[in-house]
């Protein structure tokens, strides 16, 4: 399979070109890095600037969507010991969460000094949701250009969770641990519009509602919700505009506790179900659904070519995809 020379997206990446000397569109595309440091810098004095002007009007300065993977544990840290944050880590669990990882979450908010809340959806709900992404493409093809069916049905749900739980409680910020490549410096600081939000959120929560009733809608945004538009929070994605450097990051939350799982894929640290997303996506897209995180890390000088190339190539683990099979009830999932 050919696959751009400076980055890492295959050819079957959804409008990808190359040129005669093999650099696919997106290099040609990608800003230089001064420019990218310009805009780092003016991303974080925009957060100061409003973390300095933050409200003390409820028991906590921000929500932090805490999934126990290396990136938001860092993320975690930051907000507490460089910030000084009031922090309410909340972790959606989605059935999948790797044992340790588990041990990590409560491990790292005792060490860090911050209060945490587990949230468990019903598992007979997302099994239909999970089971129905994998056997189906419910989401519009430009919607998982940066993720599989099955993460992107999952992350809407933890995304609308969090914001329900920072409009109720009046968080001003939500906070997420995504990496440089998941998400860019343009949009680590906003201000969540109800409007916008109520498009988005019918977006991913119709199919959703189609698979699994009725039942599917306590996670998201009710009416009650978007009747307090003022109470709508800043998100925020720190790593976005802050040095990103993974072995820093793992030299830092080593130190709070955390262990790497070891029955999680090589681009999670947190999730069980990802193998099983990843097969899915590949045989239903032809490519790994890392490839745009991994090739915008490379773009930025932040992860060598050669590794992001192992970790798109590294074969799934077939056991734990046999065993996330057995648990969603699917034996020979019907892919189209």
């Amino acid at each position: 399979m050919r696959v751009c020379t400076k980055c890492v997206l295959p050819e079957t990446f959804p409008g990808i070109e190359f040129d005669e000397n093999g650099v696919c569109n997106h290099c040609r595309a990608h800003k230089q890095a001064e420019y990218t440091a310009s805009r780092k810098t003016q991303y974080r004095e925009k957060f100061e600037r409003l973390w300095a002007e933050r409200q003390a009007s409820g028991a906590y300065d921000c929500l932090m969507s805490y999934s126990g993977g290396k990136d938001s544990t860092y993320t975690l840290d930051l907000l507490a010991r460089e910030y000084g944050a009031r922090v309410l880590a909340v972790t959606v669990d989605n059935g999948f969460v790797s044992p340790t990882a588990i041990e990590n979450i409560r491990r790292v908010a005792e060490a860090v000094g911050v209060a945490h809340l587990f949230v468990k959806p019903r598992f007979d709900v997302l099994k239909k949701v999970f089971a129905a992404c994998a056997e189906r493409q419910i989401f519009p093809p430009k919607t998982l250009e940066r993720a599989s069916t099955i993460c992107t049905a999952c992350m809407a749900m933890v995304k609308f969770i969090c914001l329900q739980i920072a409009v109720e409680k009046n968080i001003p910020f939500v906070v997420f641990g995504w990496s440089p490549g998941q998400a860019p410096v343009t949009s680590s600081v906003f201000k969540n519009n109800p409007e916008m939000i109520r498009k988005m959120q019918e977006t991913v929560r119709k199919p959703l509602e189609e698979i699994a009733g009725g039942e599917i809608l306590p996670y998201f945004l009710q009416e009650e919700h978007f009747a307090r538009p003022e109470r709508f929070p800043y998100n925020i994605n720190p790593l976005a505009f802050l040095e990103y450097d993974e072995a820093r990051i793992h030299a830092r939350i080593e130190q709070l506790g955390w262990k790497k799982p070891e029955d999680t894929d090589p681009n999670s640290t947190n999730c069980l179900l990802n193998s099983f997303a990843n097969t899915v996506h590949r045989k239903q897209f032809g490519y790994n659904p890392y490839a745009f995180e991994l090739a915008e890390l490379v773009r930025q000088g932040t992860l060598d070519r050669h590794d992001a190339l192992a970790r798109l190539s590294e074969p799934e683990d077939g056991e734990m995809v046999h065993l996330v099979k057995k648990r969603l009830g699917i034996e020979q999932p019907q892919l189209r």
